[in-house]
């Protein structure tokens, strides 16, 4: 039966790839990958020799219909990102709709993605939260950050180590100095590190100690006069 699976894989430690995920990938007719290179080696450590087409934001516009056919003709495919699950700031979201309006049946496997456990790590509240994923390069930016600037909810975003100083920056410009951030970085990997503190403290930390890797940064939403006075009267 046609289907498509869309199938998470490993953000850094290898143990995290489920052994369904490999079940999937060694059963399916045909994987879809954001880098055929880099998932190369992941299916090569399973010992997965499933063909691999490539799949990412530059070409998705142009091969879903050609996808939609393949399925419809009774072809199993799974989709897989570089890291992490499809669709959440990686390629995904346009197959997977064009799949729903089609009558395909979609399968999300649960498995690794980054933001998960970088939320829980920060000890800020997680019952409500946020994800923004990346924020606008430019245009839009400083709009982006005006509207969530009245956020309560907890949010959570990813950034790329060359701009977390520059980030943190406007977390302290819009969020101001002593808003609660936690930043995790090189999750599930032999260098993880999570730093938490005020939005100037973990400034200040990256600022003497530039980052590397993959990096998800957490932020307390706003807090309101009434809450606030609360906490300090429990003080």
């Amino acid at each position: 039966m046609s289907k498509l699976y869309i199938v998470p894989t490993p953000i850094g430690n290898l143990e995290d790839m489920t052994f369904r995920a490999i079940k999937v990938l060694k059963e399916v007719d045909l994987i879809l990958a954001e880098d055929t290179r880099t998932s190369g080696k992941l299916l090569k450590h399973f010992e997965i020799s499933t063909h691999m087409h490539s799949h990412h934001m530059h070409n998705e516009h142009k091969t879903v219909e050609n996808l939609i056919k393949r399925l419809q003709a009774g072809e199993s495919i799974a989709l897989i990102s570089d890291a992490g699950t499809p669709a959440i700031s990686d390629p995904g979201f346009l197959l997977t709709r064009a799949c729903v309006e089609n009558n395909i049946e979609v399968d999300c496997l649960p498995g690794a993605t980054a933001f998960v456990p970088a939320l829980v790590n920060s000890g800020l509240p997680n019952d409500r939260f946020v994800f923004e994923g990346f924020l606008p390069e430019k245009k839009g930016r400083q709009t982006r950050y005006l509207a969530l600037a009245e956020e309560n909810r907890t949010m959570i975003f990813y950034v790329s180590p060359h701009k977390l100083v520059k980030t943190l920056a406007e977390f302290v410009h819009y969020f101001g100095a002593e808003r609660p951030v936690s930043v995790s970085r090189e999750l599930s990997k032999l260098h993880e590190e999570t730093i938490r503190g005020t939005a100037a403290e973990v400034l200040q930390y990256f600022e003497i100690k530039p980052p590397k890797g993959e990096i998800v940064a957490v932020v307390g939403g706003k807090v309101s006069e009434k809450e606030s006075k609360k906490d300090r009267e429990r003080e």
